[in-house]
């Protein structure tokens, strides 16, 4: 198929108008060149002046700015998106006789294309397509189907499309959907619904499904008939009604988003495709009447404001999954490390299911035991315990069942996992915990009330039983979680939710003055859950779980505590590993454990499990790339 540009066939005003009531008045209606003629089924643009476009009738084309036919796929096709990637650009496009969506790699200077990868076949009819590009470079594919179906799949990587694309996500979309885009720096993935409005999502792959009106149609909204095609710029949108035959264009502000004009398309009949480019000149339009099969092109003399956002975090690769808790829902809570002494490489995980008991796992992921104890939310470990004639390692959990204190054993040499007793606490609504071993060897456990109560207790054996003694009390003003006891500085830190992170006295004789540590702005944002320390010979630092913004925040471990830094756990592609969100506990060790984790390792819960979508778990992070992210001395 060859495009050929003609002269403009119709008079400015003619070819794209504003309605004077609608549109704002600096915006001066463009003037749209007729480009050519095709049976196109969608548009795009490419790198150096070239566009693209998908026809049922000519496959996929590459076309120069005359509309002259560079290069193409023969085949039938409909909808379609690109995104740069490295020298090459990822098209992507359904192929019609398939049924599949296919993702080609293009070389925009010699015009070549490889051969397509194919996403496996869906049980739904997919109806558009659209690809996102994270902060970490991976791309992601969108598809919108039949009867509100949609997906999101992990297509590229480093660069490079995965030989397998991997399915990320299910998502519950408009039915009837046809058309999708993302703003890639918003992380927004937009949606149409034909006869509602158009809609935007999160678009992160650790996101959850909410969602949020751009813009509506009458009587709800401004739009007359229909919400079709939308082409996106950063901090803008177009959408078309191709039924009352406007272009609306939207300006966000914040989380909403605002009218600007409304422009009236008055000479089509069936405007259907739209594709939009930012230039220094504004707005380049391609927009096609279906009608006659005619493209036109424009220039539109807006620029949209970008939206401010802030600067991305460096991201840090999971290099290992445990197998997921064996609850649905909301289950996995709090991690905590146990460390062979005698093979490290035979150390333990042990994680809070906090729907049913205790998961123990190896430094393979794997899941080792289970124990059906109630409900447990935060876990902590010390080695050294005597236990009637025997020495043992202790790891205490918070039993939300019985408001007590779960206590287990582990075997110091085959890291055995133990039910060994409870010991009670006076709170009334038992969440989270820590343990603290002062310098002359007593055991001392923190477990806090929602309410902000804090009991301390001296842990003691009387013969094969662990007895707690309660030796302090003190509270902060709202709900309370995460804890951490720096056992050399005898220093406790502990999370308030939505305030900041407070040092203590860890020591049961001293007064309780709180110090703040750090509050929640910027580089902490609310909710403030795990926190962990990582600990040699000369360093020690704080790691918290910032759950509002998905990230983990290190700073020094003594005052002024000053920070070092944020970074977020995304994607592993080539060990099928998805990122991390929702991030409850979290805990950090220096111990070699052998392998990645040489310089000791980061386990954190992981609130949406992805890619495939299961159960909560955990993902292992090696401390040495966060300490060269970070550039840690």
């Amino acid at each position: 198929m060859r495009f050929i540009r003609k002269p403009c066939l119709l008079p400015i005003l003619a070819c794209l108008s504003a309605a004077t009531a609608q549109a704002a008045p600096d915006i001066a209606a463009p003037t749209l060149q007729a480009w050519g003629t095709g049976n196109v089924q969608a548009l795009g643009f490419a790198p150096d002046h070239q566009r693209l476009a998908v026809s049922k009738r000519d496959g996929v084309l590459l076309l120069d700015a005359e509309g002259k036919t560079l290069s193409h796929v023969a085949g039938a096709f409909a909808s379609l998106d690109s995104r740069p990637m490295g020298d090459q650009v990822l098209v992507a496009s359904h192929d019609e006789k398939k049924q599949q969506v296919a993702l080609f790699s293009l070389d925009p200077r010699s015009h070549e294309w490889q051969a397509p990868v194919y996403l496996p076949p869906r049980d739904y009819a997919v109806n558009g397509v659209c690809l996102y590009r994270d902060e970490a470079s991976n791309v992601y594919l969108f598809t919108v189907g039949e009867e509100g179906k949609g997906e999101q799949w992990l297509v590229a990587a480093d660069r490079k499309r995965l030989a397998e694309p991997r399915l990320v996500r299910s998502l519950p979309l408009p039915p009837n959907a046809e058309f999708c885009q993302v703003d890639d720096a918003g992380q927004q993935l937009f949606v149409n619904e034909e006869k509602v409005g158009w809609w935007v999502y999160p678009a992160h792959a650790e996101a959850d499904a909410s969602r949020v009106p751009v813009a509506l149609i009458e009587p709800f909204g401004e739009v007359k008939k229909a919400a079709g095609a939308m082409a996106l710029v950063p901090g803008g949108m177009l959408g078309l009604d191709p039924k009352a035959a406007h272009l609306h264009l939207y300006q966000q502000h914040g989380n909403g988003w605002s009218p600007v004009a409304r422009l009236a398309l008055d000479t089509f009949k069936e405007p259907e495709h739209l594709a939009v480019r930012q230039t220094p000149q504004g707005l380049q339009v391609l927009v096609q009447d279906d009608s006659n099969q005619q493209v036109f092109q424009g220039l539109l003399n807006w620029q949209p404001t970008p939206a401010r956002a802030p600067a991305p975090l460096p991201v840090i690769k999971p290099v290992v999954q445990t197998e997921p808790v064996v609850s649905q829902g909301d289950a996995a809570d709090d991690p905590a490390i146990w460390v062979n002494p005698q093979n490290p490489a035979l150390s333990r995980v042990l994680g809070t299911n906090k729907k049913n008991g205790l998961e123990v796992y190896d430094l393979q992921g794997k899941r080792l035991q289970h124990l059906e104890v109630g409900r447990l939310n935060n876990v902590d470990v010390r080695p050294g315990f005597t236990l009637g004639e025997r020495t043992v390692d202790l790891a205490v959990a918070t039993n939300r069942d019985h408001n007590s204190l779960s206590v287990f054993s582990i075997d110091p040499a085959t890291g055995e996992v133990r039910a060994v007793g409870e010991v009670p606490t006076p709170v009334k609504d038992i969440y989270g915990f820590c343990l603290f071993k002062a310098p002359g060897g007593e055991l001392y456990s923190f477990a806090n009330d929602k309410d902000g109560t804090f009991v301390q207790h001296r842990l003691s054996a009387r013969g094969d039983q662990v007895h707690g003694e309660l030796v302090r009390q003190f509270k902060v003003q709202t709900q309370p979680e995460g804890c951490v006891a720096d056992d050399r500085q005898q220093r406790l830190f502990v999370g308030e939710e939505d305030v900041a992170v407070w040092a203590v006295d860890a020591r049961p004789d001293q007064p309780v003055t709180l110090t703040r540590v750090i509050g929640v702005g910027d580089q902490v944002q609310d909710d403030i859950e795990g926190l962990a320390l990582y600990q040699t010979a000369k360093q020690s630092y704080l790691v918290i779980s910032s759950q509002g913004n998905d990230s983990y925040v290190v700073l020094d471990a003594a005052p002024p505590y000053a920070v070092r830094g944020a970074f977020r756990v995304g994607v592993n592609a080539d060990a099928g590993i998805d990122g991390t969100s929702e991030t409850d506990g979290l805990d950090v060790t220096s111990a070699n454990l052998g392998g990645p984790f040489a310089q000791g390792m980061l386990v954190v819960q992981d609130g949406r499990k992805r890619m495939p979508e299961q159960s909560q778990n955990y993902k292992y992070i090696p401390w040495a790339e966060v300490a060269k992210t970070l550039k840690l001395p």
